[in-house]
């Protein structure tokens, strides 16, 4: 498996590339009212408005800063099943020329991360930490070990469990169109 490798408030962490659908500079958006501090609003990416969730305040409490290497990563993960696969996720009906459909019981949001810095291979990883289960934080996951390729730059991070970034509440909110799974974050 390969990662894509970012640092949160200087602390290094991954997501599984597979899920990644691109890496963007950062870009303006619209917030939501009612929403908590780390939904940074709605952008629009190829046609769909998508949620852009701040890394940053999710997962340490303070905003990533402003700077030339903090990027938007969109991703895709499983959000349930929406009710007609054809429905395009992150829009309303009609009117959906030009607009990029996600696969059924996939969802699309934005990630805000500083120094999106590269893909790492879990091969390169040694043998995995404890992870702890910390019910304020279902989403932190398994903590991994990576060798650099010199042997001397190795690198822990911890894996981001995007089906449980989001408390089951609010991705009902952001995707409507869509049954949240059970093992949401609460």
């Amino acid at each position: 498996m390969q990662l894509l490798t970012f640092t949160i408030a200087g602390q290094p962490y991954a997501i599984p590339s597979k899920r990644v659908i691109e890496v963007l500079p950062l870009v303006p958006a619209r917030p939501i009212p009612g929403t908590p501090e780390y939904v940074t609003g709605l952008f629009t990416y190829r046609g769909q408005l998508l949620p852009l969730v701040d890394l940053g305040t999710r997962i340490a409490a303070t905003p990533p800063p402003r700077r030339l290497s903090t990027r938007v990563i969109v991703v895709e993960f499983p959000a349930g099943t929406p009710p007609d696969a054809n429905f395009p996720i992150g829009s309303g009906p009609g009117g959906t020329d030009g607009i990029e459909f996600a696969p059924a019981g996939l969802a699309r949001m934005g990630l805000v991360a500083e120094n999106v810095i590269s893909i790492r291979s879990v091969e390169e990883a040694a043998s995995p930490l404890a992870t702890m289960a910390l019910p304020h934080a279902p989403y932190l996951g398994q903590i991994l070990r990576i060798e650099g390729r010199t042997g001397t730059d190795a690198t822990t991070v911890q894996l981001i469990d995007l089906e449980r970034l989001l408390p089951e509440d609010l991705l009902r909110g952001l995707f409507p169109h869509s049954t949240t799974p059970s093992h949401a974050a609460e």
